[in-house]
This record gives structure tokens, C-alpha cells and sequence, in this order.
């Protein structure tokens, strides 16, 4: 099975939305055998947490099915997980640390966007701050780049078989 990991900085907004996106997506695809997700945080804020409010308004909006307490990446991931996907190159600067503590690298890292078409930036911006409009623009971006990330598996991968080529 390839596991998937989406990864941002508190764990509460855009991270367990992708991952729900993504899981949704796997479902539709008849993928759910093959492969599988979890999200967490690069940070501690929010450990066992559920995701923000305007998380869980905005992916009830589009149907979609959001089941997550916040976690903080951790030594295990590093074993359990195929590919980590970053949310902005901050999360991907703190994997890299958390890395070099735990002495091992993530098999394969992304910054999410990077599987967007005609990506306006690399990062996915925090809504945290912001109100509903920023978490409706990050489902835009994720359900965008996570089309993208699924044609690149079926492309690259052996997905059918839930195997990393």
C-alpha cells in the first residue's frame, strides 16, 4: 500500500482538509485498497485537537467527509510513509529539521502546488488567520493539486498495486 502524508504546520486547517480531499478522491477512484493518507502538523499547537471550525464548514460545503484529531509529525512517519506532501516550504524546512533530529529523510518530499497547473505560488497560504473566503481558496488549490497528485501516482506508480515503482 502507498502511504501518503499531508503535512502543514498546526494540523487544523490545511492539512486534515487535504487529506480528506484526498481520501475522497481515492474513494471515487476505487483507489482505497491501494492507498491510503493521514495528516499532521510540523508544530505541537494543536495536538489532539479537532480541525478548525472553518475547516469543517468548508469541507461540509463540498460534501466532504472530515474525521481528524490534530498530531504532530513524529519519528514513525518518517518509516510509515511514502510520500510527505507540504503545505508551504516553512513545513518542508521543519520536515527536513525534524529529519536531521530523528537521523532519517521522508522517501519522497513535494510541496503540494508543485502538482498544480499554472500554480501561482509554491505555497498553500494559511487560512488560520483570514476568514471563510481563505479556506474556500485553499480547497480550491488542494482540489486542484490533488488531481494532480493522483495522475502523477498513476502515472509513476504502480498504483493499481498500491507500489511505489
Amino acid at each position: 500500500m502507498i502511504k501518503v502524508l499531508f503535512i502543514c504546520l498546526g494540523n487544523i486547517c490545511r492539512s486534515p482538509l487535504a487529506a480528506a480531499i484526498f481520501t475522497q478522491k481515492l474513494h471515487e477512484r476505487n483507489y482505497t485498497h491501494q492507498v491510503s493518507c493521514d495528516s499532521c502538523g510540523t508544530s505541537d499547537y494543536h495536538i489532539g485537537e479537532l480541525p478548525d471550525e472553518r475547516t469543517i464548514a468548508c469541507a461540509k460545503r463540498h460534501s466532504i467527509q472530515l474525521h481528524h484529531r490534530g498530531r504532530q509529525l513524529n519519528r514513525s512517519d518518517f518509516k510509515d510513509f511514502d510520500l510527505f506532501i507540504a503545505m508551504d516550504q516553512s513545513n518542508v524546512d521543519n520536515i527536513n529539521m525534524a529529519g536531521e533530529i530523528f537521523k532519517m529523510t521522508p522517501k519522497c518530499l513535494f510541496l503540494i502546488r508543485h502538482f498544480q497547473k499554472n500554480a501561482d505560488s509554491q505555497d498553500v497560504p494559511d487560512p488560520y488567520y483570514g476568514g471563510e473566503e481563505g479556506f474556500e481558496k485553499v480547497y480550491e488549490i488542494l482540489n486542484e493539486s490533488i488531481d494532480g497528485l493522483i495522475s502523477m501516482m498513476e502515472k509513476d506508480f504502480d498504483i493499481e498495486n498500491g507500489r511505489l515503482l
